[in-house]
């Protein structure tokens, strides 16, 4: 049975515990951008989405407006069962963490909702935006 620990994203980018909403609002321009993992000291203290900024002022904390509830998965979680809360959510990212909190990667479902990102995809991406950046 294919588990969370198969799919999930072992590097993704994460950002320190104080950044502020203003800030998180310029990383979602980026429409890959679904959620920012916001770490301390390797432990995931709060996932935020583009919703959980709505309304509110840019100099408040990122983290008092995320959470993780509903937005974190386990690495030994039944994959498919995983794949189909998801879809069923339209929720397109989960962070996974050990039981200790430590964030162990990100679990990125595909715009289609069949199937996962891998690392190949991100780096094709990156790849592509910088072309583009330097073009």
């Amino acid at each position: 049975m294919p588990t969370v620990a198969d799919a999930h994203l072992r590097t993704p980018k994460v950002h320190g515990p104080d950044v502020s909403v203003g800030a998180a609002r310029v990383f979602f321009l980026d429409g890959h951008v679904h959620a920012l993992l916001l770490v301390d000291r390797g432990v995931l203290v709060a996932v935020v989405e583009r919703e959980d900024l709505e309304g509110v002022p840019d100099v408040t904390r990122a983290r008092s407006v995320g959470c993780l509830t509903g937005r974190v998965a386990a690495p030994d979680d039944d994959l498919e069962q995983t794949r189909q809360a998801m879809a069923a959510r339209a929720q397109r990212r989960l962070a996974v963490v050990d039981g200790a909190g430590a964030l162990l990667g990100l679990l990125c479902l595909k715009r289609h909702g069949r199937g996962f990102c891998s690392a190949a995809d991100v780096a094709a991406r990156d790849a592509d935006r910088a072309a583009t950046q330097a073009g």
